[in-house]
């Protein structure tokens, strides 16, 4: 299907996937399915021109702390929102190898009332939070014993006042999806740093986040090991340093498939990552690298780079976990073994380093490593990668329907209720059908409802025939 739906009179009529090349060409995917490309520099919408001024980037392309900033005699306080998931509990890992470094002030989780009550024993916060207030009960049963009983606030709320506690100085802001955005707001707006790990937050939320962070003078430290990368290359560069940003992904399940075969595929093929094993949805997005589109987005929304300047290179090792070129072509990079506690422990520390020991920390060693090697991703196996950056482009409201309706179409294909190619239509059909309400600079709930139209509207498509029987 070749989308190109008509614009405005006096705006030029261009598909969704438009991006800077002079000639239109066909991307044709294996099933039938094909979109059209041209280059051009914005996608435009009934309401709004998506050339507007962007927003201001968390970190131009360099990073260096103002002279002055707070410094921590003791351990610093943090709160952490999400700490039953992985990131929660990777990041109270570090706390607990770390007491003299860090101490926990409040915590918020959803329903896993065990782990948190146990969490709440070792790390004694003053506030938790459970997303699920018919569990209040149970929590507190969990903890009546302790002496000293930190105060429980359920539901959304809870969630918020976790996320602005009077006496963090960061929030590890773990929680997935657009639930986060409400309360990173809250913390942002009460002056915490914030220890970025929910995407949402930016590629949903950047138009109104990153604003919101500059006004109140607020540091976004990204806990994902490409953005911590980047992150790290870039400390002490001088303005304007920044030439290039070279994100590097495994490649995923299908990296090494012939993308003729991609049409075969199943649920179980997608879920055989290469390298790790990792929760469902991420491993099937490292297969369709809509996770490196959607960093990319990410990466833009960090560093101000322009989307011309954000490359992906295949790199199956996954040691490199990101590079930066510089204006003079020199390309400095972050290397070491796959483990998402150093980012979290950067954002956490930053701009300070802690000493890490060897035993709970491997050393890199490159001579046990042996080689490292790289290669251009296949558009024609990737079509993600066209996604996202036109996506990109659009600005506004588009990325973030672009990553929620992604997330739904994996879950319907996790379900076997579309076939894997079908993920890549769900995603186009409904980022094109979104051009006509796009909003550049939207509010905090023009994003949420925008979410949650695009979750809508794409399980809406399960039903429509323009998608292919399952594993047609």
């Amino acid at each position: 299907m070749a989308l190109n739906l008509s614009s405005p009179p006096e705006l030029k009529s261009i598909s969704f996937l438009d991006s800077n090349k002079t000639n239109y060409n066909l991307l044709k995917l294996p099933g039938a399915f094909c979109v059209k490309r041209k280059q051009s520099g914005a996608t435009f919408g009934k309401r709004v021109q998506c050339s507007a001024q962007p927003p201001p980037p968390a970190w131009p392309g360099r990073a260096c702390p103002e002279a002055g900033r707070k410094t921590w005699d003791g351990p610093k306080p943090i709160s952490v929102v999400g700490s039953t998931g992985s990131i929660g509990t990777q990041t109270l890992d570090i706390v607990a190898e770390n007491p003299d470094k860090f101490k926990v002030v409040a915590l918020a989780a959803g329903s896993n009332v065990t782990l948190l009550a146990d969490q709440v024993r070792t790390f004694k916060p003053k506030l938790v939070s459970v997303r699920n207030e018919s569990l209040v009960d149970e929590l507190k049963e969990a903890v009546a014993d302790l002496e000293e009983k930190p105060e429980i606030i359920p539901g959304e709320q809870g969630i918020i006042e976790v996320a602005r506690h009077p006496d963090a100085a960061t929030v590890v802001t773990g929680i997935v999806g657009c639930a986060g955005l409400r309360p990173t707001v809250a913390a942002i707006e009460a002056g915490k740093d914030i220890a970025l790990a929910n995407k949402e937050t930016l590629i949903a939320g950047g138009p109104f986040v990153l604003p919101l962070a500059h006004k109140h003078n607020v540091k976004i430290l990204p806990a994902d090991s490409e953005h911590s990368a980047i992150f790290q290359c870039i400390q002490g560069l001088p303005e304007g340093a920044l030439r290039r940003i070279i994100l590097t992904a495994s490649g995923g399940a299908f990296r090494d498939l012939p993308v003729e075969k991609l049409k075969e595929v199943k649920v179980a093929d997608a879920l055989k990552h290469p390298n790790w094993n990792m929760g469902k949805k991420i491993t099937v997005d490292s297969a369709t690298l809509f996770n490196k589109g959607l960093e990319v987005i990410e990466a833009h929304y960090l560093f101000g780079a322009d989307y011309d300047n954000i490359e992906i290179v295949i790199h199956p090792q996954s040691i490199i976990h990101s590079m930066v070129e510089t204006q003079d072509s020199s390309v400095l990079a972050q290397l070491g073994w796959p483990d998402m506690r150093l980012p979290i422990l950067y954002t956490m520390s930053w701009p300070d380093r802690i000493f890490c020991s060897e035993i709970t920390w491997p050393r890199l060693d490159l001579c046990k490593q042996g080689s490292l090697t790289f290669k251009a991703p296949d558009n024609v196996k990737y079509p993600s990668m066209d996604l996202a950056y036109a996506a990109g482009r659009a600005g506004g409201t588009m990325t973030g329907v672009l990553s929620a309706a992604n997330e739904k179409a994996v879950e319907m294909f996790i379900n076997e209720k579309i076939g894997y190619l079908d993920i890549f239509k769900v995603v186009e059909l409904t980022c094109d059908k979104h051009r006509a309400e796009l909003v550049t600079l939207p509010s905090l709930e023009e994003i949420i409802h925008y979410d949650l139209w695009a979750r809508d509207y794409a399980a809406n498509l399960q039903q429509s025939s323009s998608l292919s029987p399952v594993f047609a």
